[in-house]
């Protein structure tokens, strides 16, 4: 039997967004006693909500138009389903501190303790410990993040994507910026603000699930991002 493993987190109204980003905004639309004609109720159940939030919210994978202006056109529904739909390994960074960065020699070396192998068309899970630790703290956006360098090995790796607990895949004034723009040089992507990675560490390969919405011309989209063990 199939062990399914949610790696996303909650949406609601005032989570924690990166930097200037949307505020999360959670709002009852309609509630079934409106529909139901009940007047001067007691209770309000809601039938509907109206979300206002971010392409980059929550749980989330960036378009390859968000990484720069030169990538237009490869906005997140014209991006290939099969991005989304991998193999994948988690890798144990659980060491790592508050913006302390990951090389791609920490990589390898990680790869060759646990027995793994990164493949092409992987998606490449980096636990940090970032999310049990810091959610919703004032550490929260100071996570651990990849170098510059360990991101374009990645990418010359030839994997779908990486992901990582954290708000940025890099190191925010440090190599952030320079990471976002190899992944839409090298044509990959990541995942921000996975959870529960502690659950995958240690046992082998799964399959990665992460679709996005099919925004026209979205630069992102949350995903409900699930690991399956068969």
């Amino acid at each position: 039997m199939s062990e399914i493993i949610d790696l996303s987190q909650e949406i609601f109204d005032g989570m924690p967004v990166y930097k200037t980003l949307p505020q999360v905004k959670m709002t009852v639309h309609n509630t079934h006693e409106e529909w139901e004609g009940i007047k001067n109720s007691d209770v309000a159940t809601p039938s509907v909500h109206k979300l206002e939030m971010g392409e980059h919210t929550g749980t989330h994978v960036d378009a390859i138009n968000h990484m720069a202006k030169e990538h237009i056109c490869q906005s997140i529904d014209k991006m290939p389903l099969s991005m989304f739909y991998t193999e994948g390994i988690c890798l144990d960074f659980s060491y790592k501190g508050l913006r302390e960065l990951i090389s791609s020699k920490e990589i390898i070396d990680v790869c060759e303790k646990a027995n793994e192998e990164i493949k092409p068309n992987d998606t490449v899970l980096l636990y940090t410990d970032h999310y049990r630790k810091s959610f919703d703290t004032e550490n929260w956006s100071n996570g651990p993040g990849i170098t510059a360098e360990a991101c374009r090995w990645l990418g010359e790796q030839k994997i779908a994507a990486f992901g990582v607990e954290t708000m940025s895949p890099g190191v925010s004034g440090v190599s952030n910026k320079e990471v976002h723009k190899i992944c839409g040089e090298l044509n990959f992507t990541h995942y921000e603000n996975l959870a529960n990675l502690d659950q995958l560490v240690n046992r082998g390969r799964f399959r990665f699930i992460g679709l996005p919405l099919k925004i026209r011309g979205g630069t992102g989209s949350p995903v409900r991002a699930v690991a399956i063990f068969e």
